[in-house]
């Protein structure tokens, strides 16, 4: 009885732990529904809308740039594409298969998207696919929805209608890099295939042309694939941008120049409008808004005519006799009277060294009136020398030489103008006279941009401090520019000079007169030396331009202005190791300048002369194919490694600046 008794207690105990063991337990459990449904309810409920509704984001399209005209340069097409999110994806083996079956996918394909995965963070996106036809965009939405990673996207491609002809100015887009995504935190820079801007025009104006992006709310189901469109928020697309440039005269510009390499700058004297400026040989924008080629990149790299650079901005040239009418208005402002001369025997001798003049022989009496038609090196010599360069310096400054311009263009290069402060703060040395004799015509360490020298141009045409601008104000204001201070009939007999130097007997540019009755062009030759001459070559004569390779030939230049009664555009132009620049680049500036007043009249001429260009480079492509293959190292370094292949500014050999200017000519 006793131990039935027992059992009975023992039970009861159980029961009793067993059951409170529940009961506490239980309420546990609905202590914790209670919280989570009423104190974390709005917590989860959130968690399962994201579950159910997720929100996509809509990528704004890229604002237009258009001319002055509203003529696109710069516009988006539809591009279908597919990519790939590698922390989303799971096996990349099992979904590159998936694809396969959809879109066919090369090996070398194969081989970047692994790449590309390998090196980017997870969460950057990576292109399988681009420009899919419709059919197959279509099949990659119905057979890829279930897979998680895959996405089809419904793009904007970048065009640029023009391609080279607009390379340099308008620069180019690209996909942005990680740590603009962490410096900027904006969404849409991971999205897949989302361009930002990465040169030129495109990168310094990319806030007002990127837009602000859009978003939808999509029901989903667990394995992604969308059930219902529940709500959409339209993107806002970018500005558009309207520059300054004429897109007709652009195209026609770089036509002319063809294969030259060259710049070729044209402003309106009377706004600061950019109307021109291109830069040749250039790229193909339109396949750097993708994936360059190793190959193209290669070769653009190791072109010597540097198809990388815009000349126009960045490239450094001494600006040869097209400086001399800085030296001659800072020779009129320093009281030299223009009726002044010197007798020009073809030498100029200072201390043990001889200057020469591009005329052997000379010129005979020459003064202000016919020393810039004749572009006499003596007679600057002599007031170069007499005024002293801190007077030119300040000239050249005053005209716009060695600044930067407020433009949307990165890496302007700003040139240098000497004087005795500048050589003493680089050199530590004193300036002396020889350098005085080489600056005065535009050599030693003077260096310039074709911006500058258009700038220069419009000044001198003007009288005013006019400032360029490429992009065009909203109300289509006509800028105010402030005198530059020097009396009128200094430049009267400057641009009177630049006058003579095409339209008159003596001058070096009569290739550049006007066919267009009634206009006439103002210019300014200069030829550039580029090479030390050693002092055989001296001896035995110097070598001809012509029988040189072409790094070590003259740079070819010519500035001018036109109508010359009533100053409207100024131009320069710069052909890199171009030989002579009344030969040479005068002939492209009247050009340019015809096209400006009658563009049936420029086009007509430009006939015969691509056919010419057409002609030279067949016979040159002969002549390369029939050339034997170059011989290939035995040791190839890691490309990462060479230093032998950036993408610099053009290289000058300036020599010693007491040397004397070997005899060239400007014509």
């Amino acid at each position: 009885m006793s131990n039935e008794t027992n059992r009975q207690q023992s039970f009861s105990r159980r029961a009793f732990v067993l059951g409170g063991g529940m009961a506490a337990i239980g309420t546990a459990l609905i202590g914790r529904m209670t919280w989570l449904a009423i104190f974390d309810g709005d917590q989860y409920r959130l968690a399962s809308e994201k579950n159910r509704v997720q929100l996509r984001l809509i990528p704004p399209r890229r604002g237009w740039i258009v001319d002055r005209t509203g003529k696109p340069l710069a516009i988006n097409k539809p591009d279908y594409r597919l990519e790939l999110l590698p922390d989303q994806v799971g096996d990349i083996d099992i979904a590159l298969a998936r694809v396969r079956q959809v879109i066919p996918i090369s090996w070398d394909d194969e081989l970047r998207i692994r790449a590309d995965i390998a090196v980017q963070p997870s969460y950057m996106p990576v292109e399988i696919a681009r420009q899919l036809d419709w059919p197959a965009f279509a099949a990659a939405n119905v057979q890829l929805s279930d897979m998680s990673g895959l996405q089809p996207v419904r793009a904007f491609a970048r065009v640029y209608p023009d391609a080279d002809h607009f390379a340099h100015l308008l620069g180019y887009v690209g996909a942005p890099t990680p740590e603009q995504y962490k410096q900027q935190k904006d969404p849409v820079l991971i999205f897949p295939g989302f361009r930002i801007g990465k040169d030129g025009i495109e990168r310094s104006a990319d806030k007002a042309l990127r837009g602000t992006a859009g978003a939808r709310r999509v029901e989903v189901t667990a394995r992604g694939k969308v059930v219902r469109e529940l709500e959409t928020r339209s993107d806002t697309p970018g500005e558009t941008l309207k520059l300054t440039i004429d897109r007709d005269l652009q195209s026609y510009t770089a036509r002319r120049l063809g294969d030259n390499s060259a710049s070729v700058i044209v402003i309106d004297c009377e706004t600061g409008d950019v109307l021109t400026m291109v830069s040749m040989p250039a790229y193909d924008p339109n396949i750097f808004s993708t994936r360059v080629p190793s190959a193209l990149w290669k070769d653009l790299q190791e072109n010597d005519h540097t198809p990388l650079l815009n000349k126009s901005a960045m490239g450094l040239y001494p600006p040869g006799s097209t400086f001399k009418m800085v030296t001659a208005l800072a020779a009129l402002e320093a009281g030299i009277a223009p009726d002044s001369g010197v007798r020009c025997t073809g030498a100029y001798r200072l201390g043990n060294n001889t200057w020469h003049c591009h005329s052997r022989r000379g010129h005979g009496f020459v003064d202000m009136h016919t020393a810039l038609p004749k572009s006499c090196d003596i007679y600057f010599y002599a007031y170069g020398r007499e005024i002293g360069i801190d007077a030119i310096a300040d000239m050249a400054r005053r005209l716009g030489l060695g600044q930067k311009y407020d433009l949307p263009l990165a890496g302007q290069a700003a040139g240098i103008v000497p004087d005795t402060a500048w050589k003493q703060k680089r050199y530590g040395k004193d300036w002396n006279v020889g350098e005085t004799l080489n600056t005065s015509i535009g050599q030693g360490y003077l260096i310039a941009n074709p911006l500058q020298l258009a700038v220069m141009t419009a000044r001198i045409a003007s009288g005013r401090a006019v400032m360029p601008r490429l992009i065009l104000p909203q109300d289509k204001a006509t800028p105010q520019f402030a005198s530059l201070g020097i009396p009128d009939d200094h430049l009267a007999l400057v641009r009177q000079g630049m006058y003579d130097v095409v339209n008159a007997g003596i001058g070096t540019a009569r290739a550049a007169r006007s066919p267009v009755p009634g206009v006439t062009i103002a210019g300014k030759t200069g030829t550039a030396q580029v090479r030390r001459i050693s002092a055989a070559e001296r001896r035995s004569g110097v070598k001809r331009n012509e029988a040189l390779p072409w790094k070590q030939r003259d740079h070819a230049l010519f500035v001018a202005f036109a109508p010359t009664d009533s100053p409207r555009y100024a131009v320069s132009v710069i052909i890199e190791h171009g030989i002579a620049g009344g030969r040479y680049a005068a002939p492209i500036a009247r050009d340019v300048l015809t096209y400006l007043f009658e563009p049936e009249l420029a086009m007509k001429a430009l006939g015969p002369i691509e056919a010419k260009m057409r002609a030279d480079r067949d016979a040159r492509e002969r002549l390369a194919a029939a050339a034997p293959p170059p011989a290939v190292p035995d040791t190839m370094m890691p490309s990462w490694l060479r230093t032998d292949n950036l993408i610099l500014p053009p290289t000058f050999e300036i020599g010693d600046p007491d040397a004397p200017v070997e005899p060239r000519s400007d014509t």
